[in-house]
């Protein structure tokens, strides 16, 4: 079943402006991204989607395959979405939207929501990390509460599950799950989930993935170690660029570890 990964990238985020363009590790977050994901090898083919010529300039500079978009869309499903109703693409089985802002994804976390829908448990299939407590009082943090077959019961923002008694607080904490923003579809899914009106859960609590769960489809959450987090602010940029800084010199380190030893 050949997967098509889709990045979709708009320039308007309010927190940080121009958030594709931003530079990691020197190159645009987008192209980080990309990088990302071809090296996992998760898909058999990558683009980036955008209604954005600056973004589409970017990624010309770099070698990253782009499809123009709508300008009307309201989500990146929607533009995920027209994506994969181009003739182009129609040879794919399972559609992957990977976040553009998350140049840390981890290979568990797309392998495991593809997981979902190739094994045929549902066609929609994420993520989710166990997490502490803390996380929930952060309204930032989406949580989901999973049914013992894996999929999704709801996605909150709010402190789920919430905690009644005090003596169940160890059990409680067993159940905290951390929702990560991938997502792998049947393209019929996708297509259905974008044709549904928006849902009033959706609306109040604006998480997109309320809409096809209010609306009776199944989404399917597959288990993940940890949720890498992805870059929402300047402050989250600057922590990913110490990050990668951290990264390349323990690469530098190790290969130049591994040079030494053939050497000798």
């Amino acid at each position: 079943m050949p997967v098509l990964a889709v990045i979709p990238a708009r320039l308007d985020s309010t927190r940080l402006p121009h958030k594709p363009l931003q530079l990691l590790g020197g190159l645009p977050l987008v192209v980080r991204v990309y990088e990302r994901v071809i090296a996992h090898g998760v898909a058999d083919h990558c683009l980036v989607a955008t209604d954005a010529t600056e973004v589409i300039d970017a990624c010309e500079k770099y070698h990253v395959p782009t499809v123009r978009t709508s300008t009307a869309h309201q989500s990146g499903t929607d533009r995920v979405a027209e994506v994969a109703r181009h003739p182009d693409f129609a040879s794919y089985d399972i559609i992957l939207n990977v976040q553009g802002d998350e140049p840390f994804v981890a290979a568990a976390a797309l392998n495991g929501a593809v997981d979902v829908v190739r094994s045929g448990r549902a066609p929609i299939g994420t993520a989710a990390a166990p997490a502490s407590a803390d996380v929930l009082q952060r309204h930032e943090v989406v949580k989901v509460v999973r049914a013992d077959d894996g999929r999704a019961l709801y996605f909150s923002r709010a402190a789920i599950p919430f905690l009644r008694d005090a003596a169940d607080v160890a059990l409680r904490d067993t159940m905290i799950r951390q929702h990560v923003g991938v997502y792998a579809y049947t393209p019929a899914a996708l297509a259905a989930w974008v044709a549904l009106p928006p849902h009033p859960l959706e609306l109040i609590e604006r998480l997109e993935q309320l809409r096809p769960l209010a609306h009776g489809m199944i989404i399917g959450v597959a288990d993940v170690d940890a949720v890498e987090g992805g870059i929402d602010t300047a402050d989250d940029l600057l922590h990913a660029n110490l990050r990668w800084m951290q990264i390349t010199a323990m690469n530098a380190s190790a290969a130049s570890q591994t040079l030494t030893m053939r050497t000798a």
